[in-house]
């Protein structure tokens, strides 16, 4: 089955992501899914008084974008490329922009619930620009809802934009400066941004989904998974969501164990690989032909064997709230920068 890719848009209000993921679906051959802001009834009334609206605004939001994306994703993604004006990651930010106390709290805890169910883009296209250009913007499409936004919100929405995608390590982002960028008007600046997506696209590593577990699995987290390309934070929910609905505990230590006992299956595997391949290199050939051959013969359990190291490494990823991929990239980002002797008689040691 071929694979599509789901690429958002983000950016604060009046940045122009609905007009660009129109803009990107047409020329990408993509369908659309667009953020549905004016059927919240608390919307005008928030803009005019946001303490005592933000709590209705923002529960309405996020079971409106949760209902859209869970229903339209991965059926969007089972033919065709998706492209949408906006992540339901997002949610969470004006959340915490606009509630407090008792208010956030019971909100995080149904922000926590549904957002393992929601597929991760494979590229999020982060538009970002000045405040002034922001409330131009806004003046300009005059949506009646928007004409009591004040400036000060603005500039603390794109704030939190900003403090946010630089934390944000769930897909890849690709950010655009538009303060100069006209891809309404302007068809150089259309192909410029269109240019930069394709490049986003396909230095991208692409991976395989993984499969649900069984046709009539509740529709929980094991929804996160289909239809899509996953990052290794998309594994981490997974392994959530499987724990939940199997019942298993978040046990530290009987993980660990379990991890120790599959890394010593991969050991023993490896330890029959490599005495085969001494049998074979004995009755002729080169030894880099026989290793290949007694390793034919064992990938399939090598391969389920390494699967379980993984599956309990992110499980105790989960146990210990650690965000593997961007552990994962810093570590080896301070790898790339060291240097080893390796002319060395001892292998270097990998830091730690």
């Amino acid at each position: 089955m071929a694979y599509h890719e789901y690429i958002a848009i983000e950016g604060v209000i009046g940045v122009g992501k609905t007009t660009l993921a129109r803009v990107l679906a047409e020329s990408l051959g993509a369908e659309v899914l667009l953020e549905v802001f004016e059927e919240n009834p608390f919307l005008g009334d928030f803009y005019a008084d946001r303490a005592r609206y933000a709590f209705q605004t923002q529960i309405f939001f996020l079971i409106s974008r949760y209902h859209q994306q869970h229903q339209v994703i991965a059926r969007a993604l089972a033919h065709s490329r998706l492209l949408s004006d906006y992540i339901f990651d997002k949610d969470r930010l004006f959340a915490h922009l606009n509630l407090a106390n008792d208010e956030l709290a019971m909100y995080d805890r149904v922000h926590a619930i549904l957002d393992e169910q929601i597929p991760t883009p494979d590229l999020v296209v982060y538009l970002r620009a000045s405040t002034d250009v922001l409330m131009q913007r806004i003046a300009m499409r005059d949506r009646p809802y928007e004409r009591n936004i004040e400036r000060g919100y603005i500039e603390a929405l794109r704030e939190a934009y900003d403090a946010f995608f630089r934390e944000y390590h769930k897909a890849p982002v690709l950010a655009v400066d538009t303060n100069e960028i006209d891809f309404v008007r302007s068809q150089a600046d259309r192909e410029y941004i269109l240019g930069l997506v394709r490049a986003a696209l396909e230095h991208g590593a692409i991976q395989q989904s993984l499969p649900e577990l069984r046709s009539d699995a509740p529709p929980s987290g094991i929804r996160i998974l289909h239809g899509g390309r996953r990052r290794l934070g998309d594994f981490q929910r997974f392994h959530r969501a499987l724990d939940r609905e199997k019942g298993f505990g978040a046990d530290l230590s009987l993980n660990f164990v379990g991890l120790t006992e599959e890394v010593g299956e991969v050991g023993r595997e490896i330890k029959q690989v490599l005495r085969q391949a001494e049998v074979l290199g004995s009755a002729g050939g080169s030894q880099a032909d026989a290793l290949e051959r007694a390793l034919t013969a064992k990938r399939k359990v090598l391969a389920e064997e390494m699967s379980d190291v993984l599956a309990y490494l992110l499980k105790l990823a989960n146990y210990a709230g650690i965000d593997l991929e961007a552990a994962y990239i810093d570590k080896m980002g301070y790898n790339w920068r060291r240097s080893w002797d390796v002319a060395a008689d001892v292998p270097p040691e990998q830091p730690s």
